[in-house]
């Protein structure tokens, strides 16, 4: 009977590791900054295999950190902040300029080509609960972004 409460004990922990959000983030970056510039935005390719949505974000590097959409209003393209990304499981969800992005605000110095960049990201699993991932993202020279694929 002690095996058996073992074993099942011990599946349910595995299930509960399977509904995490998982997220992966590929190919992230930053764009980099010239004197006196204190924003700039986060990119990357955020993926999760059991769904969820990215709520928050923070760095050292700025004294705010913020979610943003970029979003034709009319003729004209704004940016807000949005209280969430939904990561839809399975698929990726494109970070990048003119769309969802990260904006690090208030910056404590210029970041220059060659700089990394640590950024926390929290989700929020399908099942409500929230995991940090940490990435190290690059810092790409202004303008060099339209370079990339």
């Amino acid at each position: 009977m002690k095996t058996l409460r073992i074993a099942a004990a011990a599946a349910l922990a595995g299930l509960a590791l399977a509904a995490q959000a998982q997220v992966t983030v590929k190919e992230p970056w930053v764009r980099g900054t010239v004197a006196g510039q204190k924003a700039t935005g986060m990119f990357g390719q955020l993926s999760s295999a059991g769904g969820g949505k990215l709520v928050a974000a923070a760095s050292p590097v700025a004294g705010i950190v913020e979610i943003h959409e970029m979003a034709m209003d009319g003729s004209t393209m704004k940016m807000r902040a949005v209280p969430f990304v939904e990561l839809p499981a399975g698929k990726v969800v494109k970070l990048e300029p003119g769309g969802y992005h990260v904006m690090l605000m208030d910056l404590k110095q210029p970041l220059k080509a060659g700089d990394t960049v640590p950024v926390t990201l929290t989700v929020e699993g399908a099942d409500g609960k929230r995991e940090t991932v940490e990435v190290k993202a690059p810092v790409k020279a202004l303008g060099s972004e339209h370079k990339q694929h």
